[in-house]
């Protein structure tokens, strides 16, 4: 008979593992990616605001969720309590390595107003006349803070007056982007605490059992008398 205990452990530990390689893919992919010369406003802003992420940790993230997986392995593998005890510790420190990436997005969205504006000023004029276009705006907080660049949408000074800066559509646009990106992390940890309880249901039954033959041993020494 299968041990439900074990079973359901097995197949977090396996979701684990998955969010792992999944959290590796997006950092190492997108870190190699996002300095690529936009084609667009929309894939501008997208990779501005992924400069600004801690994709190094994000990789050290996922490199230690394999290491806290692969302790699970001889726990699986054995009755060792030792093991799984050791693994359970690993989990809880992936656990908040994930979530202290995911805070360090949750405030980036506090103030990305006046980070994008840093950010707006360090770009060449083509970039802001890309990001202008997408958005329909013309320069940051408006048309001559900073001034606006000349394009499609803004086509002259008096055009550029009467449209709004890109301040606020960029920060409306940045936070969506980044909520869905923390949101998934704090999934991730909830992944990780599930996990961790499954550990200790193991753990409790692993106990249990180990009594149970105690007994039995016990008992059968008695019944050779």
């Amino acid at each position: 008979m299968v041990n439900k205990v074990l079973a359901a452990f097995v197949g977090i530990d396996v979701l684990f593992a998955a969010a792992g390689a999944l959290i590796l893919g997006f950092s190492v992919i997108v870190k190699n990616t996002c300095f690529d010369p936009p084609t667009d406003g929309n894939m501008a802003a997208r990779d501005l605001l992924y400069q600004q992420f801690p994709f190094s940790a994000g990789i050290g993230n996922g490199i230690f969720t394999f290491i806290a997986f692969a302790c699970t392995l001889p726990a699986l593998a054995t009755n060792s309590r030792s093991w799984l005890k050791a693994a359970m510790f690993l989990i809880i420190v992936d656990a908040l390595f994930t979530l202290v990436i995911g805070l360090q997005l949750w405030i980036l969205t506090l103030r990305i107003k006046d980070t994008f504006s840093k950010i707006w000023l360090a770009q060449n004029p083509d970039v802001q006349g890309l990001m202008q276009v997408a958005f329909n705006c013309c320069g940051y907080f408006n048309s001559t803070s900073p001034a606006f660049h000349t394009d499609s949408t803004c086509p002259s000074p008096a055009t550029a007056a009467l449209m709004t800066g890109c301040a606020t559509p960029l920060s409306r646009f940045s936070n969506t982007f980044i909520d869905n990106i923390f949101t998934a992390l704090f999934g991730v940890v909830g992944v990780d605490a599930v996990l961790v309880v499954a550990a200790l249901c193991l753990l409790k039954d692993r106990k249990e059992m180990e009594r149970y033959r105690h007994i039995d041993e016990k008992s059968g020494a008695r019944g050779t008398f």
